[in-house]
């Protein structure tokens, strides 16, 4: 019955989202961040650069008594990060692991409500919460393992509550981003796993379609914006979960009118490949001890044998 409720709901509200939507002009985009050799000088050196830009914003923050965004950039001084944009709702990309040596390289993709200011307030189901979670969890598996994590906020996602969760218009922008990182990483001859939650599941979806990576994970999706594994045009395996718990279920997998991005993809009919993610909520899937947290880290592992259905 909730999910009759919620279909008719969105019907109704259809025609007003759509006229909301086609009010509102499409976001200039922005270039993709510039990427560094990915060498052990580079890397230091644009490291080093964007430690003091996460500084000098964070005291900028403070001067104008924007007290929640200077707290969350002082949480970020002495990490290290790929690069650092504080303007707007901000972009980050953080490494954890030594990208200059990693062999496996997870991307984090995150979803909805997610900027500089919440890169770490939700614990794991943040950015940097999530990827030191998985990073942990990767050594844990296998010791010694050449892994590492990238949480990646390289584009403005939209918020939960507003007519652009509805669209793909956010994804596009993301998408085009993380097909540049993923391009120069691949090139490098890293194997690369996109590990993609909510609405990041859509960024990954549209940017899929000949990307060198060799998995797709996907959990909490409100759908991927096709209709099945085959319309991803990928050579990587691509992996659905959906933890019990999980209100995203509750979401009509349509499009309809614009709106809306398809097939769930833990629906048999999609094809992909299904992990467990035991009893959480839409927010605990890389939460410490948890059964999706597990496999998620064997997926950027590249290990397929561990992941349990």
């Amino acid at each position: 019955m909730r999910l009759l409720r919620v279909v008719a709901l969105t019907a109704a509200t259809a025609a007003v989202v759509v006229a909301t939507t086609a009010a509102i002009p499409g976001s200039q985009a922005d270039p993709p961040p510039r990427l560094p050799a990915l060498t052990p000088a580079a890397l230091s050196a644009r490291y080093a650069a964007d430690a003091r830009a996460v500084a000098r914003a964070a005291t900028d923050a403070a001067r104008a008594g924007d007290t929640r965004q200077a707290h969350a950039l002082a949480a970020m001084r002495g990490r290290r990060f790929l690069f650092f944009d504080p303007n707007g709702q901000g972009e980050a990309g953080e490494v954890l692991g030594n990208l200059a040596t990693a062999r496996r390289v997870a991307v984090l993709v995150p979803g909805s409500d997610t900027s500089l200011a919440t890169f770490d307030s939700r614990g794991s189901a943040s950015p940097g919460g999530g990827a030191r979670a998985l990073a942990a969890e990767g050594r844990r598996l296998q010791p010694g393992a050449r892994l590492a994590v990238i949480a990646w906020l390289g584009y403005a996602t939209p918020a939960t509550l507003s007519p652009g969760v509805l669209t793909s218009g956010d994804a596009r922008q993301g998408a085009r981003v993380l097909t540049t990182l993923v391009d120069r990483l691949a090139a490098r001859g890293d194997q690369v796993a996109l590990l993609c939650h909510s609405y990041g599941t859509v960024v990954c979806g549209l940017a899929a379609p000949g990307l060198p990576v060799t998995d797709i994970a996907v959990y909490g999706s409100p759908g991927m914006d096709a209709s099945s594994v085959r319309s991803l045009h990928t050579t990587a395996r691509v992996w659905a979960g959906r933890a019990a718990a999980d209100w995203i279920r509750d979401v009509p997998h349509v499009r309809l009118l614009g709106l809306g991005f398809g097939q769930d993809p833990v629906a048999p009919a999609f094809g992909a490949r299904i992990f467990a993610c035991g009893s959480g909520g839409h927010s605990g899937y890389l939460r410490p001890g948890s059964v999706a947290l597990r496999n998620l880290a064997a997926i950027a592992l590249g290990d397929p044998a561990e992941v349990t259905r």
